[in-house]
């Protein structure tokens, strides 16, 4: 099928979850000076990264619990109450009155997220063409980085005296995503349900009518001809889905599962570890004021935006076994040897900023086709749960501590022990890059069905 103004709805409709939880990951790094001043909430390092924590935390859950949901009881249902869980807890963060209840808050609105993930990515693929499968999955997992930039933009802005200065003005901050959300929740309401899990459920005629639907607003007149022509199986198997998600995971799919947790794992330990520790780096090393460290991220996101934009159709064309190995690695090496300077003292604030962009973008990209790669890879009666398995637990394993551990790393003062802690997530990249560029599925181009059959046990 062409691509269509209506998919072009769909996937914006859907692809404002990236968005809002980079507004989410920018405001609790751009507003970290704010927070710790004694003026408001007065937090130390390791508090802050402990909030960011339980914000990882949430999302795990959220992811978990609504992944596999959305398998069971569908895409589209999930959309309504994952950002509406979003909206409530996200507006309560912007009233906590010490760490306990901005921790909690922070929490729940992981989980909203998290709940999204699953959902959003499995219903994507579902719908958009095979032949562009990579490079919308990619720009969809890039708009995070717009949130980033919004992040930046909107903490700067309220926290200046001109505005709403510091004491109130990280609290409204935490209420720019509210609008955006409550537009989307309005958008979504002209989404159908995904035509594939309609399938494996059994409801046969409500997937065709959708079809039909979409084929008379994607195809102009006299193409439905051509268009229909192909078909695809889903298999509708009655049982218990997570008894056969991990047959699956333990069986036919056990290289691809290992595989999966690995780049979901390298790619959680270096964002929730170097990315999240930017904003305490510049205030530590570089003196940075608390009103400007968003001004700082701007770069950063901007570089991390255009990377999955810029290399996205390469992975429609070189392939994917190529490009996620070749961001991977590409990404490790650079903060390996940015690392080094750092460690010298011979980087500026401006060169600092430079280097990290580069690392950036080569490292959005890399993360983004994580995601990718295990909406791709696993069957249909599973993708959601898939989605929110690898997430849960390659964050769980690579992320859920690592803003507490680099905030006491970088509360030590040492360049030395940060050092370390760099180098150990450039080496954790390189090797999940390489374990694709070996176990690597080429799915470029190729129906979902064709990738991933039902194996029987």
């Amino acid at each position: 099928m062409r691509w269509s103004r209506w998919h072009v709805r769909v996937v914006a409709a859907l692809a404002v979850t990236w968005l809002l939880d980079g507004l989410e990951g920018s405001l609790g790094g751009s507003l970290a000076g704010a927070l710790k001043d004694p003026a408001t909430l007065g937090f130390s390092d390791s508090q802050l990264g402990l909030s960011s924590s339980f914000y990882l935390g949430g999302a795990i859950a959220g992811a978990l619990v609504f992944g596999y949901l959305a398998d069971r009881y569908g895409r589209r249902r999930l959309f309504t109450w994952t950002l509406l869980l979003y909206v409530f807890s996200t507006a309560a963060t912007g009233f906590s009155r010490g760490i306990v209840s901005f921790t909690i808050f922070r929490m729940i609105t992981g989980a909203g997220i998290g709940g999204e993930y699953a959902a959003i990515n499995s219903a994507v693929d579902e719908i958009v063409p095979a032949r562009m499968r990579g490079r919308v999955g990619l720009f969809i997992s890039g708009t995070f980085w717009l949130g980033i930039i919004l992040g930046s933009v909107v903490s700067t802005g309220f926290l200046s005296p001109a505005m709403f200065g510091l004491i109130v003005g990280w609290r409204v901050a935490f209420f720019t995503g509210v609008p955006i959300a409550v537009l989307v929740l309005w958008m979504r309401r002209f989404i159908p349900e995904s035509p594939r899990w309609l399938i494996g459920q059994g409801r046969l005629r409500e997937a065709e009518s959708i079809v039909e639907t979409i084929e008379l607003k994607a195809a102009p007149t006299g193409e439905n001809s051509n268009i229909a022509a192909r078909f695809i199986e889903v298999e509708t198997r009655p049982g218990s889905l997570l008894r056969r998600m991990f047959h699956q995971f333990a069986g036919p799919y056990r290289q691809r599962a290992l595989l999966c947790f690995g780049l979901m794992a390298a790619q959680a330990f270096f964002y929730n570890s170097v990315f999240f520790s930017l904003g305490l780096v510049l205030l530590k090393y570089y003196d940075v004021s608390a009103g400007r460290v968003g001004l700082y991220f701007i770069p950063i996101a901007i570089g991390n935006l255009f990377g999955p934009i810029l290399l996205g159709p390469l992975f429609d064309s070189l392939g994917r076994k190529r490009m996620v190995s070749g961001t991977y690695c590409m990404c490790a090496v650079l903060l390996f040897f940015s690392n080094l300077l750092f460690l010298g003292g011979h980087l500026t604030t401006v060169a600092q900023i430079a280097w990290w962009t580069a690392t950036f973008f080569f490292a959005s990209t890399a993360a983004s086709s994580a995601y990718l790669t295990v909406s791709e890879v696993f069957p249909q009666e599973m993708r959601a749960s898939s989605i929110a398995f690898f997430y849960a637990f390659g964050t769980l394993a690579g992320g859920v501590f690592g803003p507490f551990v680099f905030g006491l790393l970088i509360g030590t003062g040492s360049r030395a022990v940060l050092f370390r802690g760099y180098a150990i997530a450039a080496i954790v990249m390189f090797v999940a890059g390489l374990t694709q560029a070996i176990w690597g599925v080429p799915a470029e181009r190729r129906s979902l069905e064709s990738l991933a059959p039902v194996h029987e046990h």
